[in-house]
């Protein structure tokens, strides 16, 4: 198995957008490697830190990085929509600021035995936490062409959806897809020459989007929007990094929502709801790679970060 090893996006944003202080409690709900916990724990003198990640390699990972911090750490093994649970059994109310990187980390993406890569051959899986009963195997050999379509169409946002479903049910009529490579393979066969010539790979969205089914990620990611907010103490900040435009509008819409306050009809002269502005928008706009960054690190370039702060 690969040593994990993962270089963390936006960092630098990410740290000065907390704005952390030293006795403040955090919460990194994506651990991964910890790179920017790794960066968070070193601000910290009474404060604490609490990392959430679904994956135990990224936890025995997170453990070796975080050692010299460990005495101000709770390392949780838990999907981050269970963030609530979590800060319950720690006897944590609220925190000062939360953080999510939405990414799939690199190790996942190379390790050939995870299945998220449609450039390493290995078994069909993607599951980021290996427990979980359901992998993408199932879900490509199992459901049905228009459960397949919808995905396609609504996670990986693919235009070919309708070939490509039906492809992958006319080749697991004569045997199983077995492997990453075979599907594609079979990606690639269903598309239009014009399509072949893109600079991106013809499997990337459709990969993308069996992994987000896989993983339930979309639903997992309104869940913790929800749960979030609340958590915060007055001027503590939740941070969220997106890698495609469904999490990011997903986000954009719990912050902006958040940060409104009154749901009224506009065409009311005053508010009856009574519902106040929970949070303000401490990035308007997406914080997104600066060049040195892409150069570096080119899996950045989709990455947008944005921040509100807790009213």
């Amino acid at each position: 198995m690969r040593e994990f090893h993962h270089v963390s996006v936006l960092l630098e944003e990410c740290i000065e957008g907390l704005n952390i202080k030293p006795d403040g409690i955090y919460v990194d709900g994506t651990l991964g490697g910890a790179g920017h916990s790794s960066r968070i724990a070193a601000k910290l003198t009474t404060g604490r830190l609490v990392g959430i990640d679904r994956d135990p390699v990224a936890l025995d990972a997170a453990r070796k990085r975080l050692q010299p911090y460990l005495e101000r750490v709770d390392l949780v093994h838990a999907n981050f929509s269970q963030m609530d649970n979590a800060l319950d059994e720690l006897g944590i109310d609220c925190v000062d600021g939360i953080l999510l990187d939405l990414g799939v980390s690199s190790p996942q993406l190379d390790d050939g035995e995870r299945g998220f890569s449609y450039m390493v051959d290995a078994p069909l899986d993607m599951r980021m936490n290996r427990a979980d009963a359901q992998d993408a195997h199932v879900i490509v050999n199992s459901w049905s062409y228009e459960e397949l379509k919808r995905i396609l169409y609504e996670y990986g946002e693919e235009r070919y959806a309708p070939q490509i479903a039906a492809a992958i049910c006319r080749r697991r009529e004569v045997s199983p897809i077995e492997t990453t490579l075979e599907l594609a393979d079979i990606i690639r066969g269903a598309m239009p020459a014009s399509a072949l010539r893109e600079k991106q790979h013809p499997a990337k969205r459709s990969f993308q989007a069996i992994r987000i089914a896989v993983n339930d990620e979309l639903n997992d990611l309104s869940k913790v929007m929800e749960a979030a907010i609340p958590r915060l103490n007055r001027g503590g900040r939740l941070a969220v990094i997106t890698f495609h435009s469904l999490e990011d509008r997903i986000v954009k819409n719990a912050m902006a929502s958040a940060a409104k306050g009154c749901t009224c009809p506009p065409s009311f002269p005053v508010c009856v709801c009574g519902k106040k502005p929970q949070v303000k928008l401490i990035t308007r706009k997406p914080i997104v790679s600066g060049e040195t960054e892409l150069e570096r690190n080119p899996r950045a370039r989709s990455a947008k970060l944005r921040i509100c702060e807790k009213l």
